[in-house]
């Protein structure tokens, strides 16, 4: 129990701390903190980045080096698309990370939802650091310009610090070290539900005039894969942001709470695979694509979506705009990744997904909402959904919401 309490209180400090950089009302007074533990920590940061070869390139580094070398291949023939800066598909990652894992190493990737490969080292490590054990793990995270992150996680028995090495590609598909540095992690908790969560000590104002967030999550304990596919299929797309449908209580008794013009373009990238092109529609969303995209996925009548929502009867469009400063004010909460976490099949042929609201910017927090997802599969494998109920004790972490057109701005729970 008190471990426990322990950990809630941990978690109400970190959310705190969330408050105070967004609104920038309070100085940090760790600086110092964190300069001194770096301090103490430097002999043993320098040994780690050690053994220098002949042509001066450290263990570290060649380590990370040799990591890329082995999926090199599969980089080489990757589609990298046209921009100067590469961006994976998420197949090509899992690929390489899968590729990296065989050696035996602790391999992650810039996936959503994806599981680290050989995750038991890094679990035992943090077991270990819970009771004070010393000691060390490596973990490799392929990133989506296709590099990799080479992470030393360092235990002491009461201090943590990361030797981090970044490797880059250059002309002609070869690897080369960007930078290897070390941090001192300013705190740290190995979660209940298996995520690993720190802070790094990273600069603070007056330092700095800008905030820097040195929050960091990394899942250890892996999903079921049915928890992975109904997470991508019901609630990666459409998120916390520019809609209400996850962030507001509703069922088919109240369907007035929804944002239907906010919501449009993300049913629209869950059906089409795309996102809406403003350009397509200068005078608005023409009446029959909006309602029949709307009761493809919700259980309305095109008479309640007209009442509901922003229409225009002169021009029989829905109006639509895009997300921007006069319409959506940013928060951390919005940009949480949903995960289903548990699945419950009724009689009556619903589900109802548990879904947690996962932060790894500024709060870093495994949790910030539970909230429990009603919906309901066709024998075609196209769903509806019928309902959302957020946690009574999390609803005061829902911050308020604005409707896109209408501009109203109501509690989001």
């Amino acid at each position: 129990m008190k471990e426990m309490e322990r950990k809630r209180l941990r978690r109400q400090g970190r959310r705190r701390r969330c408050v105070r950089l967004l609104m920038v009302l309070i100085i940090s007074s760790s600086l110092y903190a964190c300069a001194k533990k770096e301090a103490e920590l430097e002999k043993e940061i320098e040994s780690e980045k050690e053994i220098e070869s002949e042509k001066g390139i450290s263990e570290a580094e060649m380590d990370c080096k040799k990591q890329m070398e082995q999926f090199q291949n599969i980089y080489e023939k990757a589609d990298k698309g046209e921009t100067s800066n590469v961006v994976l598909q998420d197949e090509t990652m899992l690929e390489m990370q899968k590729r990296a894992g065989k050696t035996g190493n602790l391999v992650s990737a810039e996936v959503a939802y994806s599981n680290v490969e050989n995750y038991e080292k890094l679990d035992q490590f943090l077991n270990n650091c819970e009771i004070g054990k010393s000691g060390s793990v490596v973990i490799y995270n392929v990133r989506r310009d296709g590099g990799i992150s080479r992470m030393k996680f360092i235990y002491d028995g009461t201090e943590m610090y990361v030797v981090s090495t970044s490797g880059i590609w250059i002309e002609e598909n070869t690897p080369r070290i960007a930078y290897t540095t070390s941090i001192p992690v300013k705190e740290w908790e190995y979660t209940e539900k298996g995520w690993f969560c720190y802070e790094l000590c990273v600069p603070e104002p007056p330092e700095v005039t800008e905030i820097m967030d040195g929050s960091c999550l990394i899942r250890v304990k892996p999903m079921t894969e049915k928890q992975r596919v109904l997470s991508q299929l019901c609630v990666q797309k459409i998120g916390y942001q520019g809609n209400n449908l996850l962030c507001s209580n509703w069922n088919l008794n109240n369907l007035d709470v929804l944002d239907y013009n906010g919501l449009y373009e993300y049913l629209y990238a869950m059906k089409y695979g795309q996102r809406v092109s403003p350009e397509n529609y200068p005078e608005g969303i023409p009446k029959e694509e909006f309602e029949n995209l709307m009761m493809e996925y919700l259980p309305i009548t095109s008479e309640e979506i007209r009442k509901y929502a922003v229409f225009n009867q002169e021009k029989q469009t829905y109006d639509w705009a895009q997300l921007g400063c006069m319409n959506y004010t940013p928060t951390f909460f919005c940009t949480c990744l949903p995960e289903v976490i548990d699945v419950k099949e009724n009689a009556d042929g619903t589900m109802v997904l548990t879904v947690d609201a996962v932060c790894n910017k500024v709060a870093c927090d495994d949790t910030v909402i539970t909230h429990e997802l009603t919906v309901r599969f066709r024998e075609d494998g196209s769903f509806q959904y019928l309902g959302n109920e957020i946690r009574k004790e999390d609803r005061n972490n829902v911050p308020e919401y604005q409707y896109r057109v209408k501009g109203e701005i109501k509690n989001g729970s």
